[in-house]
């Protein structure tokens, strides 16, 4: 892999970017605050907005790193924040990277978060060198999977109680894409 660090992506709606001092207000507001938006996720919503100011913090200290991947997911019509895409694990013995993702409830079913993951996997398939993308959810959350879906993933079976996030002990499902396979669709 040639890392290559979270650099700016654009799609025809969004710009991927990195996160500034100044997005902390957005993204209190349209999810780091939603229990709806954090029900599956293995983080709480942030009951204040110092919270979300250290998350971003981290962001921008890690930024430096060419292995540090994470996106504001900016929408071009309303120049803000809407939600994060990022890399949640790295396995550089096989190529491999996880990539996770949330959005505000308000952009759910808009399309958004398949443009997002879509620009991601082509970013680490043709520009990182990665030979694999994937990703989970719990099985409770399908609307996560039929993303995954769209953008090409493969269903790759459920784990049992292989994961933890706010609802408890949870069930997974994982999706994957293969560099052959992403060549085959390109």
């Amino acid at each position: 892999m040639e890392h290559k660090g979270t650099i700016t992506l654009e799609t025809g709606r969004l710009i991927l970017r990195r996160f500034t001092v100044g997005d902390a207000e957005a993204a209190f507001k349209n999810w780091t605050s939603s229990d709806t938006v954090t029900k599956y996720l293995r983080w709480q919503a942030h009951k204040d907005i110092i919270i979300t100011r250290d998350y971003i913090n981290f962001n921008l200290d890690n930024y430096d790193k060419t292995d540090y991947y994470n996106w504001a997911i900016e929408l071009k019509e309303i120049e803000a924040p809407i939600g994060t895409i990022g890399a949640v694990d790295i396995k550089e013995e096989i190529g491999a990277v996880e990539i996770g993702y949330c959005i505000g409830e308000k952009w759910w079913h808009c399309g958004y978060m398949s443009e997002a993951l879509a620009a991601v996997i082509k970013f680490f398939f043709e520009e990182v060198g990665v030979n694999r993308v994937y990703s989970e959810h719990d099985v409770n959350n399908p609307n996560s999977g039929k993303v995954m879906l769209k953008c090409g993933m493969k269903y790759e079976g459920t784990l049992r109680q292989a994961d933890r996030n706010n609802t408890g002990l949870c069930d997974t499902s994982v999706y994957g894409l293969i560099r052959e396979d992403y060549n085959a669709r390109s």
